[in-house]
């Protein structure tokens, strides 16, 4: 069965990470996030990947290329992103039979992955507290009914969890009239194959739509969290590693560091002497984190640098970011409320009590620079010596 992986959007919830790198393609632990639903659908028996591309798509097609993982992979290119069945509509000319489709900034559990390959038709179900932010979808016993938009009284808490197996007619109703917010919806295809029959519910254990700064650092948690403590490069003697951590070869672990896993220091890497990694952190290909360094629960991306004497908690650092020393990271409110950060143009809340700052690429801080919680720092900021930076730039 192909599967086809929606990977063409700019990802703008995303931004400051997203300006250069389409956003499937921002790291989760050891591989790209579309890799992990690349291989989720490898796993299950795709016999072709079909993507759909747009932004920033040769980033896409650099890693994976023709074939990924003895799989061929063919593109599609989506001219504009007018939503979810656009997209798929794309994908139209390749599509021969029964298809899946997955989002390529989704994380799934792989065993449901599985599970909707083999229940064609089928769509991914996820049982959440609050389903009025989602669409739901209506159930009698083991077959679905209908699927409603965020409603203001839910039918179940089974809510859309965006992976669908659909039957070969599909291929041909995916062009569909535009929604009121001015898309065109793949659910709408989805109902009009339950009109005609019958849909299973593919229960998820495990679900995470990564579409904000803060999910990606949920991502990573959950994604190092599975890894399994390997060492490859060089450890100092005297550094210690407590729990799943995992040293690539060509990484380098220097004399005095404690590293509490789960992390993962990728090839290239350099941490220490004396610093301390813990939490939930991963430091990229080429990062550095240098003398007397903390960093906790963090994504340091390819190239990233934290000079000496600084501290960087609950963070995202983008390629080539270059913090000077003794630059710190305040995450956590006074008032222990929920960090709020900016996501196109409007103050949020992350649903996190600890949440430090996000720089794009090539942020650089001057020596003893201070940054406020929830903080956005566009590509390229910078900051003076000394400096407090308490508002986005």
């Amino acid at each position: 069965m192909q599967a086809v992986i929606l990977a063409a959007g700019e990802g703008t919830r995303m931004r400051p990470l997203s300006g250069r790198i389409p956003k499937p393609m921002l790291p989760v632990a050891d591989r790209p996030l579309l890799a992990h639903t690349a291989d989720a659908a490898v796993e299950a028996g795709a016999t072709e990947l079909v993507v759909v591309v747009g932004y920033e798509a040769d980033t896409v097609r650099r890693h994976f290329g023709a074939e990924y993982r003895g799989v061929p992979v063919t593109y599609a290119v989506q001219a504009g992103q007018h939503g979810t069945a656009h997209a798929v509509n794309a994908a139209r000319e390749h599509l021969e039979g029964p298809f899946v489709v997955l989002n390529g900034d989704n994380l799934y559990d792989p065993a449901a992955i599985e599970s909707l390959f083999a229940r064609c038709p089928a769509v991914c179900a996820v049982e959440v507290d609050d389903p009025r932010n989602y669409g739901v979808l209506s159930t009698s016993g083991e077959t679905v009914t209908g699927i409603v938009e965020k409603p203001d009284d839910p039918p179940t808490n089974l809510a859309n969890a965006g992976g669908y197996a659909f039957p070969a007619e599909a291929r041909d109703w995916l062009e569909v009239e535009e929604s009121e917010r001015g898309e065109y919806e793949i659910t709408d295809v989805l109902a009009r194959v339950i009109d005609r029959e019958a849909v299973r519910p593919v229960r998820v254990k495990r679900w995470l739509d990564v579409g904000r700064p803060w999910e990606l650092l949920a991502a990573n948690e959950w994604k190092l969290g599975a890894l399994e403590p390997r060492v490859d490069g060089d450890v100092h003697d005297n550094a210690v590693l407590e729990g799943s951590v995992v040293v690539e070869s060509g990484a380098t672990v220097r004399s005095g560091v404690v590293i509490e896993g789960p992390a993962l220091i990728r090839s290239g890497a350099s941490v220490g002497p004396n610093a301390y990694v813990r939490g939930a952190t991963l430091v990229a290909e080429d990062a550095t984190v240098g003398h007397a360094v903390e960093v906790k629960n963090s994504v340091l991306s390819r190239g990233a640098t934290v000079g000496h004497l600084s501290y960087v908690g609950d963070s995202v650092l983008g390629e080539n970011v270059n913090f000077g020393a003794g630059t710190t990271v305040a995450n956590l409110r006074h008032d222990d409320e929920a960090i709020r950060f900016t996501v196109k143009g409007e103050r949020v809340s992350t649903g996190r009590r600890k949440f430090g700052v996000v720089a794009g690429d090539e942020v650089k801080t001057g020596i003893n620079t201070c940054l406020t919680p929830g903080l956005k720092l566009s590509a390229g900021a910078s900051s003076y010596p000394g400096e407090t930076v308490d508002r986005d730039r």
